[in-house]
């Protein structure tokens, strides 16, 4: 069962409160949106890798003789 957890800072009463049907589904809502968003971050990171290196080829040059340049 999926639960959460309240604490009373005051009191350090603890307690563990079942989800309900909606606050589960409203999750993995979140879940999916947030899983969706690091993909799309992946891919835009994996792309630049490609066009960086697409470019160093043109040029003749390994990634390290361009950060010398660079440097």
């Amino acid at each position: 069962m999926t639960t959460r957890i309240e604490v009373n800072c005051e009191t350090g009463e603890v307690k563990e409160i079942p989800l309900t049907p909606e606050e589960i589904a409203q999750r993995e809502v979140e879940a999916a949106a947030f899983e969706a968003q690091r993909q799309t971050e992946e891919d835009a990171k994996a792309e630049k890798a490609a066009a960086r290196l697409a470019i160093l080829e043109k040029l003749g040059l390994t990634e390290e003789e361009a950060a010398v340049l660079l440097s």
